[in-house]
């Protein structure tokens, strides 16, 4: 009897053993896919110019609204985007996008994969608005966006967009908040592979009073640091400098702003203590007395916030947004050569710039509180290898027409995927 129990007692666990076996072999004979997800590059609005710095001459391009479905060689390292906006397959190399109007006005931003939520702080839908919020679709399918503004004047508000498959719709500024001069905004997506990008432009009659292409914010947090913001030169009738503040949640914030630059770290006289109605923007004048040119904040609030700097630069503006910490990865910098500016207690940045002719030069950059380096003239591609903890960099760059800020941000990210399997099992039980 005793034996006959020790036999059961065995086979069930050889059963047991068995069966565990065969479940870890059928995990592990699972597969996984691992890629870059394709970046989208905003449409040339009428009477801009846009140039898109890529990481190689072979990268896969395609324009949104064309009947094709495929890729094609980009066959430069920098094109112009005549008008409808541009799918790349990046591969992991950022793409950076340079708009201007001749003469006028320039900005910058990176291209970037689809979000389900973007902050834009900046813009104005008052008598001197030209600005557009665009929005991208380049989906196969119908997408809708939900677009919900704050301003300075007004509650807040939102209003329900649908984006036709393979298209883009671009809203004035000044439809989404009529009169309004202080405007932040936000764009979710509901459904669809959706992108928003906002161009503020502004003039009077038949004179242009700049521009800027914006970057997106960081989404509501407690602590915001905005690295790069070019001190304004005092000139007579320029709006000052300003900072924009919106608590966006169901309670007031009491926010405060420490400006960080070479002289050290130090809070403005009567920015230790900022009250920020819920729902309400607020604009602060803005003008620290630093030696040095360019300068950062760091912001910190007891409810979430969003926060941007708005900044006269000779006959052109600049908005300069909050960003997330620096992490590594590739940036293409092909016609470009801006000044990179770090932020952070203890800066420690290892480096990688391709330059023309494929030679590599390797870079460090370390100090505290802030720190800078410029981008020479025949850089090509910008890896950034290690990075310390919590530090922060936007980069600025000047052209002919103009001056713009860009986030130091990874357009995407390397994502993983489960590549399906032909079992008969499933057909066979």
């Amino acid at each position: 009897m005793k034996a006959r129990r020790f036999l059961i007692v065995a086979l069930v666990l050889a059963l047991l053993i068995a069966a565990s076996n065969s479940l870890n072999s059928s995990i592990s004979r699972e597969k996984f896919s691992l890629s870059y997800p394709s970046v989208l590059c905003p449409a040339t609005l009428s009477g801009l110019t846009s140039q898109v710095s890529l990481g190689s001459r072979n990268t896969k391009i395609k324009r949104v609204g064309s009947s094709s479905s495929k890729f094609v060689n980009s066959r430069a390292l920098r094109i112009p985007i005549p008008g409808d906006p541009i799918l790349v397959d990046a591969q992991g190399i950022t793409p950076i996008i340079w708009q201007s109007r001749t003469g006028s006005w320039a900005g910058g931003t990176i291209c970037t994969d689809p979000a389900t939520s973007q902050w834009f702080v900046g813009g104005s839908a008052d008598i001197t608005s030209r600005g557009k919020l665009i929005l991208v679709n380049s989906g196969l399918s119908e997408a809708v966006a939900d677009v919900f503004i704050w301003s300075d004047k007004s509650p807040a508000t939102s209003k329900p967009v649908s984006i036709k498959a393979n298209s883009f719709q671009t809203l004035g500024l000044d439809s989404l908040a009529p009169g309004d001069t202080s405007l932040v905004i936000r764009v979710v997506s509901r459904s669809g592979r959706l992108n928003a990008f906002v161009v503020d432009e502004r003039g009077k009659g038949l004179r242009t009073l700049g521009g800027d292409l914006l970057s997106p914010s960081v989404s509501p947090a407690k602590e915001i640091f905005i690295p790069a913001i070019p001190l304004q030169p005092k000139v007579n009738n320029a709006p000052a400098q300003q900072l924009r503040l919106l608590a966006p949640g169901e309670s007031d914030a009491i926010a405060s702003v420490e400006v960080i630059s070479g002289d050290g770290r130090f809070i403005p006289v009567g920015f230790d203590d900022i009250t920020l109605k819920k729902g309400q923007v607020i604009n602060l004048s803005l003008s620290p007395s630093v030696r040095s040119s360019v300068y950062g904040l760091r912001i910190v609030s007891d409810e979430p916030i969003v926060a941007g700097v708005f900044s006269n630069v000779g006959r052109d503006f600049v908005w300069s947004s909050s960003v997330p910490a620096l992490a590594p990865f590739t940036i293409a910098m092909t016609g470009m050569s801006p000044l990179l500016v770090f932020v952070g207690d203890s800066i420690n940045v290892e480096m990688e710039l391709t330059v023309a002719g494929g030679k590599k030069v390797n870079k460090t950059i370390q100090g505290s509180d802030i720190a800078f380096w410029r981008i020479p003239n025949n850089a090509r591609n910008l890896t950034f290898v290690r990075v310390s903890a919590n530090t922060y960099a936007s980069a600025l760059q000047k052209s002919v027409s103009g001056f713009g800020s860009i986030p130091l941000v990874a357009g995407s990210v390397l994502t993983k995927s489960a590549i399906p399997s032909a079992n008969i099992r499933v057909l066979n039980p």
